[in-house]
């Protein structure tokens, strides 16, 4: 009896959770999608801040890709003029934005319309430094461009600190990780 109290429990304890988890996807691709269609409008930003993720040149992760592919994506739509990869040595020898950069140059972005922030170590810091950095160099339309969630979980920190900055999270439906690989480069520059 007690077992069968507990499978119960269990199953409901499952639906439960892959409710939350469709639910969540649904309402992260429309605040994906909602944001799209407003960048669209607000189009072109002077420049899209790219948080970094740690890098390990023999398995580029698929956040990392994803984060290139959609900045290429808003540089090569006219979302943007320049990009801030932004991200410091961290859980890895490899500093993110430079990475990020190199490989971002070699995709056919002209490297002086991409630029590094290596100090920030977390979410809120790629944010902060690279708006700093974003101001230094004279630019005041500027956007936060990573995933959904992250984007989600920055907002109120974004609006309390860099209430300039908009949100252009990836548009799944865009970037397909599947239909586009990174190039293997040398990105010992990066170390």
């Amino acid at each position: 009896m007690r077992f069968k109290k507990t499978l119960k429990i269990l199953a409901y304890l499952f639906a439960f959770v892959i409710a939350t988890a469709l639910l969540a996807r649904c309402s992260f691709k429309h605040y994906a999608n909602k944001s799209y269609a407003q960048a669209k409008v607000d189009k072109p930003y002077d420049v899209i801040i790219v948080p970094g993720v740690p890098y390990d040149p023999k398995s580029v992760s698929s956040i990392m890709q994803m984060r290139i592919l959609w900045a290429k994506h808003l540089y090569d739509s006219g979302y943007t003029k320049n990009i801030i990869f932004s991200g410091a040595a961290v859980y890895s020898p490899f500093i993110e934005s430079m990475a990020m950069k190199v490989i971002a140059d070699s995709l056919g972005i002209p490297a002086d319309h991409t630029f590094a922030e290596s100090k920030a170590e977390h979410s809120t810091e790629n944010v902060y430094y690279s708006w700093k950095l974003a101001k230094e160099l004279g630019f005041t339309k500027i956007a936060l461009a990573t995933d959904p969630f992250q984007s989600i979980m920055l907002r109120s920190f974004i609006k309390k600190f860099c209430p300039e900055v908009t949100s252009v999270p990836v548009v799944f439906d865009i970037v397909s990780l599947e239909e586009n690989t990174l190039p293997t480069i040398d990105t010992t520059s990066a170390y």
